[in-house]
């Protein structure tokens, strides 16, 4: 087949060299210098994967910011443009799908669109009723920053909001260029598979809440936080994943994903969305008090973003943190390899790793890594299991 993809992040690049290897993909974005990095096979996200199928000469994959040209022969379009959440309007702000279906079907009034940005419970009917078309189809994306093509290649499962023949064929062909075997297909209504992507993750955001409100509990009260977790987490019914503690959850999809759950429940009784959303707000909370009782003149923020081997800090708990901390008048500086500026939110960027641990009276940092072990009792870290 012949698919173009729109927008080149995560879920879009990865969905571009997965069903390159069988299907003849075009892959735009309206950000120029991205495409000239990917024409030169070049990444620009930290993906171990797509940095390797990127060395592939055998995948049918064209890269371009010509929009007319990505359109107009392809037999799907597959929307990955980024939907950030509205926080005066309570709703994610869906424009750029908008904008790519609007455009689209002014060229081919009978493109067929498939959605893989994440989208209000509803988004799908509604938008089929707005642009008077049928051929609108959502289909969920389950993917990690930084593994983001590793599990397209092995997906949980492959969902598609439309039970029909067309929905089997759309699953066929994503299940065609995936690696696992026996991999669960499950074709539902569009706004049940909306539901879907925005429970799966606000479940997860309640995981990361639950095991950091455990540690809030054990750091409290002097209790060794991690004979608690492994011990809980000895229950098969539980498990040991998913349970490492943090300063909250942030990235790309779960701060915003909970809100727009959370703004779906209007009229819907509910006590556990509001609490998953407010317990992030507490426990970054919490981390700030501790740093701050400690009675720094310098905190450094070694790394802004939450992750190992991750590139992203939009929307990262530490940053979060940092603004707490320094509303008490403590100066803040950061050390971020990735970042090339002189300061962040007025706070000063000190390139110089060394510089930088001599200057800070406290580092923190999300996850523990081997290079601050030379300053370890300078750190304040809840990373017990030394893995995201």
């Amino acid at each position: 087949m012949e698919i173009s993809i729109f927008g080149l992040g995560y879920v879009g690049l990865a969905n571009a060299l997965l069903l390159s290897q069988n299907e003849q993909v075009k892959a735009y974005d309206i950000v120029e210098e991205k495409v000239q990095m990917l024409q030169q096979r070049k990444t620009p996200l930290e993906d171990n994967e797509i940095y390797e199928f990127l060395k592939r000469d055998d995948l049918n994959i064209n890269f371009t910011s010509n929009f007319e040209d990505a359109v107009k022969s392809a037999d799907y379009l597959i929307i990955a443009t980024p939907t950030d959440y509205d926080e005066k309007k309570n709703y994610f702000n869906t424009s750029t799908v908008e904008d790519v279906i609007s455009k689209a079907l002014s060229i081919r009034p009978d493109a067929t669109f498939i959605i893989k940005s994440t989208v209000p419970v509803g988004y799908t009917l509604d938008a089929k009723a707005r642009f008077n078309t049928d051929n609108i189809i959502f289909s969920p994306e389950f993917l990690r920053e930084g593994k983001a093509l590793y599990d397209n290649l092995y997906p949980s499962r492959i969902v598609v909001g439309e039970d029909s023949d067309r929905g089997r064929v759309i699953a066929a062909m994503f299940k065609e260029n995936i690696f696992k075997e026996n991999v669960e297909v499950l074709l539902t209504h569009p706004t049940e598979a909306e539901a879907i992507k925005l429970f799966s993750n606000t479940y997860l955001a309640m995981r990361v809440a639950y095991f950091n409100e455990l540690d809030t509990y054990a750091e409290s009260r002097g209790l060794d936080s991690r004979e608690i977790i492994e011990g809980v987490s000895l229950d098969p019914r539980i498990g040991s994943h998913y349970n490492n503690p943090s300063f909250g959850y942030g990235g790309y999809c779960l701060p915003k994903d909970t809100k727009q759950l959370l703004a779906n429940y209007t009229e819907v009784p509910q006590n556990i969305m509001t609490a998953i959303v407010d317990a992030n707000r507490t426990r970054k909370d919490f981390v700030a008090d501790q740093v701050i009782a400690k009675n720094p003149e310098i905190v450094g923020i070694y790394r802004l973003t939450m992750k190992t081997n991750s590139d992203n800090f939009r929307q990262s708990a530490i940053q979060g943190i940092m603004k707490r901390i320094k509303a008490k008048g403590i100066e803040v500086v950061v050390f971020e390899p990735t970042l090339d500026l002189d300061t962040f939110f007025n706070s000063r960027v000190i390139e110089d790793f060394n510089e930088f641990k001599e200057v800070s009276n406290i580092i923190v940092s999300n996850r523990m890594e081997d290079e601050l072990l030379d300053v370890k009792n300078k750190v304040y870290t809840r990373d017990i299991f030394g893995k995201n």
